[in-house]
């Protein structure tokens, strides 16, 4: 895929998360995104014929921390399209971006149905000595 269909399909993706394709560098295969409050990360794009993967950093001190996800997932075996990539980095921001874990909205969903039952204080513990 050449870069200019990369640096499209950034600026769809962008229009369904609050992060903004702020420039792209053809001769480095290079695309900036920024988000509210201070989010920022770069992406590297392989070239068509490298067997390179994608790269993806920070310069913010502050967001590094949170790309380790995404490197992780760009470093394991297969390929990664540029959509899987952005995806993990925007899951790997969601705690900087003031939104919940992706992952805790089914846990909510799940423990919603559970109903709470109040310990019984009339019954002795077993196993206890009450002397």
């Amino acid at each position: 895929m050449d870069f200019q269909q990369l640096a499209d399909a950034a600026e769809q993706w962008c229009s369904n998360t609050p992060f903004e394709l702020i420039a792209t560098e053809d001769t480095e295969r290079r695309m900036d995104f920024y988000a509210d409050p201070g989010v920022s990360f770069y992406v590297l794009c392989p070239d068509n014929g490298c067997g390179d993967s994608f790269h993806v950093w920070s310069e913010s001190e502050d967001c590094l921390p949170f790309l380790q996800l995404a490197q992780d997932y760009i470093s394991s075996c297969g390929k990664k399209t540029l959509h899987e990539v952005l995806e993990k980095v925007f899951k790997s921001f969601r705690p900087l971006l003031g939104l919940p874990d992706a992952d805790d909205d089914a846990f909510e969903e799940y423990s919603a149905d559970v109903e709470e039952e109040e310990p019984e204080a009339d019954h002795p513990q077993m196993g206890v000595s009450q002397q």
